[in-house]
């Protein structure tokens, strides 16, 4: 039998809403029907944005409703928000209206005493405490360098990809094992706890890593859960806990024996001693060379004097023998010495590039055009140009220069100079 086809809301006017109308319409009865007031919640999620903006939930045990608490009405409280705390708002109901969201804008609050999950943390807290789950002295050290890693944690999970992404950046070399369970809502500290239980039994893990994303308190409270916490203190393999970002704490980093503030901070962690054992072999390979030359070098200097002393002592058999025997010698040793000739050619080519540089070739060139120029100047300035550009020095008879025509006599005997030679005149 066919469904019969629901019929269409029409709207007092007949017509079919828009989805932004009928939001427009929700926006307008929210907004006018229910009055400013008071409201008691645990705020969860706090977000501060870089404008000054605050953004947070409000929740009891049977409901959650968003919040905003905009820069203006932020910027006058005194109580200082975090995840957990309990406290009184008083607001007004706005829809927004581009995601047909409604939300609180909060005007103002006071602190209402701590969150019910933030008081369960807190008992729980100080009950393991005083059983010594936390106690240093029973932490297991980790191994230097760990090559088969457990990580119990969400398979499809950012963190997981995090994680592998930081190993294989910093080039480990040992097996990863991801060990799948649910790390958030109901049954989720249960089923990592037989995790746990199960990777022990296998015996084949050198570290488990415990861990998943960031998220609010209640996101992370299975790693709060008593089962769990107990399953992290008692097991016989290394623990790193790696939940959350760097401002989360559970109760499972207590209990571990060494607590990450991420899981990428966890990778980095177990690929540590890795990286400084892999500097440490490059640095002893780079001492054997070392040695090995100098070991060649002495060799060779022992060579070259039995050598002289075998032209001196051995007949010509023997040493022919002994030559057959150098050739061989010379040409092992030879193989062994040309990578490090190699290496001394490469430092002379640096030395000889450095001394070119700075050779004072240069500075010789630049002096050179430098008094270049200055002859130029001096020669344009000499008497001999300026007699070139059409100039005559004018001497008397004793060769003394006239510089005046006061004081001349008529018939005295002149010499005018030319730049292609003297000429005799006479004054009128």
């Amino acid at each position: 039998m066919a469904k019969k086809t629901p019929d269409l809301t029409l709207d007092d006017a007949g017509r079919i809403r828009s989805v932004t109308e009928f939001t427009h319409e929700v926006k307008t009865l929210l907004e006018g029907g229910l009055r400013p007031g008071w409201v008691r919640g645990e705020v969860s999620n706090l977000r501060a944005q870089a404008s000054g903006h605050i953004y947070f939930s409000l929740k009891d045990v049977g409901a959650q409703i968003s919040c905003v608490l905009f820069r203006g009405d932020a910027q006058r409280q005194t109580v200082v928000l975090r995840d957990g705390l309990q406290v009184l708002v008083y607001g007004e109901i706005s829809v927004y209206e581009a995601r047909g969201q409604y939300q609180l804008v909060v005007r103002a609050l006071i602190e209402h005493g701590t969150g019910r999950l933030q008081q369960e943390f807190e008992k729980l807290k100080q009950q393991l405490a005083a059983e010594g789950l936390f106690e240093t002295a029973r932490k297991q050290p980790l191994p230097l360098l760990p090559r088969t890693v457990g990580f119990i944690t969400s398979p499809t999970g950012a963190a997981v990809q995090d994680f592998m992404r930081i190993l294989t950046r910093r080039g480990w070399t040992g097996r990863l094992v991801v060990l799948p369970a649910k790390v958030q809502g109901e049954g989720a500290a249960a089923e990592i706890a037989a995790m746990l239980t199960l990777a022990e039994g296998l015996k084949i893990f050198d570290v488990l890593v415990v861990g998943r994303g960031g998220g609010s308190i209640e996101d992370l409270w299975a790693f709060n859960e008593e089962l769990l916490v107990r399953a992290v203190a008692a097991c016989g393999v290394p623990i790193i806990s790696a939940v959350g970002h760097e401002i989360d704490f559970t109760l499972c980093d207590l209990a571990a024996d060494v607590r990450a503030e991420t899981p990428s901070g966890a990778a980095e962690l177990i690929s540590s001693n890795y990286l400084q054992t892999c500097d440490r072999l490059t640095r002893a390979g780079e001492g054997m060379a070392t040695a090995i030359d100098s070991v060649v070098r002495r060799a060779q200097e022992k060579l070259d004097h039995a050598r002289s002393r075998l032209r001196l002592l051995s007949p010509a058999s023997t040493i022919e023998q002994n030559y057959l025997r150098l050739d061989d010698l010379g040409n092992r040793l030879g193989a062994a010495t040309r990578s490090a000739l190699q290496l001394r050619r490469e430092t002379v080519r640096t030395v000889r590039a450095r001394l070119t540089q700075a050779s004072p070739e240069k500075r010789v060139q630049q002096e050179s055009h430098r008094l270049l120029s200055l002859w130029k100047r001096l020669e344009s300035a000499s008497p001999a140009s300026v007699l070139k550009r059409g100039y005559v020095i004018v001497r008397d008879a004793a060769g003394r220069p006239v510089p005046r025509a006061q004081g001349l006599k008529s018939g005295q005997v002149l010499i005018n100079e030319f730049h292609d030679g003297p000429v005799q005149v006479r004054t009128e």
